[in-house]
């Protein structure tokens, strides 16, 4: 079983529900888990960003983590 099924399976069971918020994935992982059948008994909603202005405007990225080191460095 596909891990985006295993994870479905277990949000179902669950009753719980998943939101991404992405930006160098490109949205992969929202159309992963929505590429399931009956996803949207736990899908929620997904967020995709790229720029540097759409990350400090659309999910809040603090400024300075963008000029530091850009979006996709790990945080010192």
């Amino acid at each position: 079983m596909a891990i985006e099924e295993s994870v479905g399976d277990a949000l179902r069971e669950r009753g719980e529900f998943v939101a991404t918020a992405e930006s160098c994935t490109g949205g992969l992982i929202g159309s992963l888990l929505t590429d399931v059948a009956g996803s949207s008994d736990y899908f929620d909603r997904s967020v995709v960003t790229y720029r540097h202005d759409a990350n400090l405007q659309s999910l809040a990225v603090p400024r300075e983590m963008l000029d530091g080191g850009g979006a996709v460095s790990d945080p010192d």
